[in-house]
C-alpha cells in the first residue's frame, strides 16, 4: 500500500505501522496507516468491506 495521507485531525502525514484491531474480544495485529501524533488509524474501504468483513462474519458464526 503506497498512499500518502495526512491525518484529518492533526494535519501530519500518516505513517505505516502496526496496530491491533479488536472484534468480539479477538485481537488482530495488522499494518495500517496511522497518525504518529494522535494514533488515528486509516482503514481503506477495500479492507473494511473485504477481509475485515469476512473475519467479522466468521467470528459471528462461531
Amino acid at each position: 500500500m503506497s498512499i500518502a495521507l495526512d491525518c484529518m485531525k492533526c494535519g501530519v502525514p500518516m505513517e505505516l505501522g502496526k496496530v491491533e484491531v479488536m472484534y468480539l474480544n479477538n485481537k488482530f495485529p495488522i499494518e495500517l496507516l496511522k497518525c504518529p501524533k494522535c494514533g488515528m488509524v486509516f482503514i481503506p474501504e477495500e479492507l473494511a468491506t473485504g477481509k475485515m468483513l469476512e473475519v467479522e462474519k466468521a467470528l459471528e458464526d462461531k
